[in-house]
């Protein structure tokens, strides 16, 4: 049974990196994915958009090492912090993105040409990407060239050569999920900062960004032919409840974040992750969370929470996107839903917040703003 006396704070690893075990049985070779040409792709039939009418082996043993340093950083208990300064005029603005990572295919280039756009007009801080990095199983090792292959020669407009802050997606343990995490990554691209769970404090907002994965039984009790590592993870409860425990603290920030792969709420094609609608959303109701943002069904949504001013935004449409693949448009909160591959945009002030969202072409699809004055919570 999991315990909620918690108050909102440092997003602890906690004893993410104490679970290393050295497994002398050799890894299964996993046969490479089928990666189809863009040219697969068709546009038929054209997305949809729904937005209500507004209302006013060596690898192995290498491994092995980098895990016990990333623990030994971690002992003291607090998650990972990370500074990121906001503009001079105090001003905060990052692209927001997920489920990406094909080598090109499925419009990836084009979303990520659009990103670059939008990043120098917006003059971003920062890059979040929301999980499922890397398709379809994640990296192989720390020298798998789909990492450049995927990310470095994909995302280059100088707009994006900005810190890049990503979380873990179901795919990417279903690779070498301690990979993703290695500093050796940053040595071939120092844009790239991933781990577990860390939290970003960017002065004007505190973003903290939760693994989610961990927290779908089905991935541990019905994997079906996916090999998922699970290295650091197990045992799930005890993961699961220390990560909770620590995962927010009192914030002073003005604009309160929460980034995890999994969908809270969604219409998408995989729904409402029930996991987490039932042990993390009642922290952050508790805590005064504005926004929690994730990736996972491959669209771009935004639901407004019934029962709290949270909004749930998901931008998970950086290359394949699923036509059609939609439930429940007459859901209450729902805003606007596209079905199309895409990206998001978040521009922050003491006062303001707007979100946009965008099409491989550019175009706005979206747009919503939050205010607030002085310590109040956020009011559309």
């Amino acid at each position: 049974m999991f315990h909620w006396k918690i108050r909102i704070s440092h997003a602890l690893h906690c004893s993410l990196s104490f679970f290393f075990f050295i497994n002398p049985r050799p890894i299964r070779k996993r046969r490479r994915p089928h990666t189809s040409p863009p040219s697969l792709y068709l546009f038929r039939p054209q997305p949809s958009i729904y937005q209500p009418k507004a209302k006013m082996g060596c690898d192995r043993w290498v491994m092995l090492v980098i895990p016990i340093i990333y623990a030994l950083s971690n002992v003291s208990g607090e998650l990972k912090r990370f500074e990121q300064p906001s503009k001079g005029d105090g001003s905060l603005s990052f692209l927001v993105i997920g489920d990406w990572g094909r080598r090109g295919a499925f419009n990836q280039s084009q979303v990520a040409f659009q990103m670059g756009k939008m990043g120098e007009k917006l003059d971003i801080d920062f890059v979040v990407s929301t999980g499922d990095n890397f398709y379809d199983n994640g990296l192989r090792s720390v020298h798998d060239p789909a990492f450049e292959e995927s990310f470095t020669n994909i995302y280059t407009a100088n707009s994006l050569q900005k810190q890049w802050y990503s979380v873990l997606g179901n795919h990417d343990y279903r690779g070498d999920a301690e990979a993703q995490l290695s500093p050796l990554l940053t040595k071939i691209d120092t844009r790239w900062l991933c781990l577990r769970s860390f939290i970003v404090n960017a002065e004007l907002a505190e973003i903290i960004f939760v693994d989610t994965t961990p927290f779908v039984k089905s991935y541990f009790q019905d994997p079906e032919d996916h090999i998922y590592d699970w290295r650091g993870i197990n045992p799930r409860k005890h993961y699961i409840a220390n990560l909770l425990k620590c995962a927010l603290r009192e914030s002073n920030a003005k604009w309160k974040i929460v980034v995890g792969h999994h969908a809270i709420k969604s219409v998408g094609h995989h729904g409402d992750t029930k996991e987490l609608a039932t042990h993390l959303l009642p922290i952050l109701k508790a805590n005064n969370v504005d926004f929690y943002m994730n990736g996972h069904d491959h669209c771009l949504e935004h639901i407004s929470d019934t029962e709290s001013p949270i909004q749930f935004l998901t931008s998970g449409a950086g290359s394949k996107a699923w036509r059609g693949d939609v439930k429940q448009l007459n859901r209450e909160g729902l805003k606007f839903f596209y079905d199309g591959q895409g990206f998001m945009s978040v521009q922050l002030t003491q006062s303001n917040a707007e979100i946009a969202f965008y099409d491989v072409d550019g175009k706005i699809l979206h747009r919503w703003n939050a205010f607030k004055q002085f310590g109040d919570h956020s009011s559309i």
